[in-house]
């Protein structure tokens, strides 16, 4: 039998050291992380075999079987699961989060803690808690079908033994050599508390032989004289093997769904809400989902964690992350769905065009938009606690569920001028409390809380008490287009096109003024526009400044530069856009340049001073100016002739 040494690397030893002796706060849950990943292959074996029967003909009952050995101080665990290749076993166990190594170690130093145990499920490390309470773990496996097995061995000392043989039947072994302070875990009554605490709801049957002495006692509890003794040993079934999900829910404990969700999510903390209800009527379902406490790190990548929905079909496991059954702007929800409308042979790609499946869906997520409502307005601070998670995901509905675009409003939050960092506001309050004669909900974007709150743009609308949504994430660009009214307002940029504020006689009066100064100022400002001509598209009074010499204006229907530096950062293609360059016609420098441009015309200074407006502009934005060297020469200049 070859065999074959690998040596992990730095980065996945430094990793597998930190599992081993800092990040679990409780041992137990490495047979918990055993048992589950047992559960899994014999799921996928049995969903296999519904195509190729023959794949089980030798062994039809699945089990998982724990063993002790007393006297060599093991503890093994073998299901009689799909089993693995050589390719796979490399794969899953010969790396340790092959794809996120550096990342999860960036998360656990960002904690500042050692125990950060629900970091665990989010990056697949979960087989390596064996090594917290063994100091040399063997792992065997043959998958279904084969006549190859293969044999993984390591100390967690940098280094493994891959080996071809050692396994005559399919499914896989792990056998763990119990280190000196953990041995306790070969003790019958510890592995029975553990499997009931933590795998009672596993489908199928976790065994164990039970070793009893039935020698005949006396009156006193000893052997009798002379009886010969007795020792029979019995397979016994640690788990009760119920499906939570059919269970009434008065019947199940808060710790029982805590389990279970971890058991399915593979998350090692606790959920935040656990909705378990039955569907009735046409078509008829159970369904146990979970909302997570915290967000999974891979939770915006196209390739996340598959953890998600698991569908069951009369009690047979057909798949895990069944997309189908739930809308991808709710992928963080987490649990169990089971019909019994749909065949067992059902596929992904059947899944897609099913109607059943599509009846199930749009219940599902009602069921989950109902519940965050109602967790909105009867538990303010779990609401919070979730939205700070997942509130970058819920947006997302916006754009492509428009079936439920009202109802994901309602359930929208935002930052905004009147409220303190990170507090909230909801599109409900904010209508409440809109100024009289306010029409429009007004919104500014921006990469930050700190790059918009001080922005020009702002300046007229905290003269009037009037509130604006800070809209601040990436994903808020993109909902902005198709986002419509809500209670029949519409959202309104405070930075793109005409601002419309005050009643009509305020309009009135500020029609008169504008007029009268635009007089006043319209030779300047053609100059202006000449000097910039290369840069802005327009330059006119503004209605907005009160405070500032001037501002950047996006025209109506062109593309602002929030969404420019997103799509910059995709590395698509950005059109050119030139903006509209506004003017305050109160402030001292526009008076300033008046005087100087009535006085001469053709005066440098002037285009020296557009080219300064502009660059403020840009730079009260947080955006580069073209020239720093050009705009601090000029800044210099002024500064000289201030003596």
């Amino acid at each position: 039998m070859a065999t074959e040494k690998k040596e992990f690397k730095t980065e996945v030893q430094q990793l597998l050291d930190l599992v081993i002796h800092s990040l679990y706060s409780n041992k137990d849950i490495f047979l918990r992380e055993l048992i589950s990943n047992s559960s899994d292959a014999i799921d996928r074996l049995r969903f296999k075999a519904l195509s190729d029967k023959d794949l089980i003909k030798d062994d039809p009952e699945f089990r998982i079987k724990l063993f002790v050995d007393n006297e060599a101080k093991t503890l093994r665990i073998e299901d009689n699961g799909i089993g693995m290749t050589r390719d796979e076993l490399e794969t899953n166990i010969g790396t340790i989060a092959r794809s996120g190594t550096r990342q999860f170690m960036e998360e656990l130093k960002k904690g500042k803690t050692a125990d950060n145990p629900e970091l665990i499920g989010q990056f697949g490390v979960g087989f390596y808690s064996a090594f917290m309470v063994a100091d040399k773990v063997t792992l065997k496996t043959r998958p279904a079908g084969s006549d190859e097995s293969w044999t993984w061995e390591s100390s967690g000392d940098g280094s493994y033994e891959l080996s071809d043989g050692g396994r005559d039947k399919r499914g896989t072994e792990i056998t763990l050599h119990l280190n000196e302070e953990n041995r306790d875990y070969i003790v019958e009554f510890r592995l029975r508390q553990i499997v009931k605490k933590y795998s009672d709801f596993v489908e199928y049957p976790v065994v164990m032989d039970i070793t009893r002495d039935d020698t005949p006692l006396d009156d006193e509890g000893k052997p009798k004289e002379g009886a010969e003794k007795k020792v029979t040993i019995t397979e016994e079934t640690l788990n009760s093997m119920k499906a939570i999900w059919m269970r009434p829910k008065s019947e199940v404990k808060k710790e029982e769904y805590s389990e279970f969700y971890k058991h399915v999510s593979h998350d090692y903390t606790d959920p935040l809400k656990t909705i378990h209800y039955s569907a009735e009527g046409k078509i008829e379902f159970k369904a146990l989902l979970y909302l997570p406490a915290k967000a999974p790190f891979d939770m915006f990548q196209q390739e996340g964690t598959k953890h998600g929905i698991h569908l069951y079909v009369k009690r047979i496991f057909i798949m895990d992350n069944c997309e189908a059954l739930l809308p991808r702007y709710l992928r963080f929800v987490k649990g169990v769905v089971e019909s019994n409308d749909l065949p067992l042979n059902v596929s992904r790609e059947i899944l897609q065009e099913d109607a059943i499946i599509k009846q199930i869906e749009k219940s599902v997520t009602t069921k989950i938009l109902s519940e965050l409502k109602t967790m909105m307005k009867k538990s303010e601070e779990d609401y919070l606690s979730f939205y700070r998670e997942f509130g970058k995901v819920l947006k997302e509905g916006i754009e492509v569920d428009q079936a439920n675009k009202d109802k994901i409003k309602e359930l929208l939050l935002f930052e905004s001028s009147k409220t303190e960092p990170g507090k909230y506001v909801s599109l409900k309050e904010y209508t409440e409390r809109m100024v009289l004669d306010q029409k429009e909900i007004y919104y500014i974007t921006g990469t930050s809380r700190a790059a918009v709150e001080n922005s020009p743009h702002l300046e007229v609308f905290k003269k009037k008490e009037i509130e604006v949504l800070f809209m601040i994430e990436p994903v808020d660009e993109f909902i902005l287009a198709g986002f419509g009214e809500y209670d029949g307002k519409k959202l309104k940029s405070i930075a793109q096109g005409d601002i419309d504020l005050g009643s009509e006689e305020e309009k009135k009066l500020a029609d008169e003024q504008k007029k009268e100064v635009s007089g006043k100022y319209k030779k300047l400002i053609k100059k202006v526009q000449d000097s910039l001509k290369e840069d802005v598209k327009e330059v006119r009074l503004s209605d907005r400044l009160t405070d500032s010499a001037s501002c950047l204006v996006t025209d109506e229907g062109d593309m602002n530069p929030q969404m420019e530096r997103i799509f910059a950062a995709m590395n698509q293609p950005v059109p050119e856009t030139k903006r509209i360059l506004e003017l305050n016609p109160s402030h001292p420098v526009i008076e300033t340049m008046n005087e100087l441009f009535t006085a001469n015309k053709k005066d440098p200074k002037i285009a020296d001073y557009s080219e300064l407006l502009y660059d403020q502009a840009l730079l009260t934005e947080g955006i580069a100016v073209k020239n720093p060297a050009r705009f601090a020469q000029l800044i210099s200049d002024l500064m000289v002739q201030a003596k």
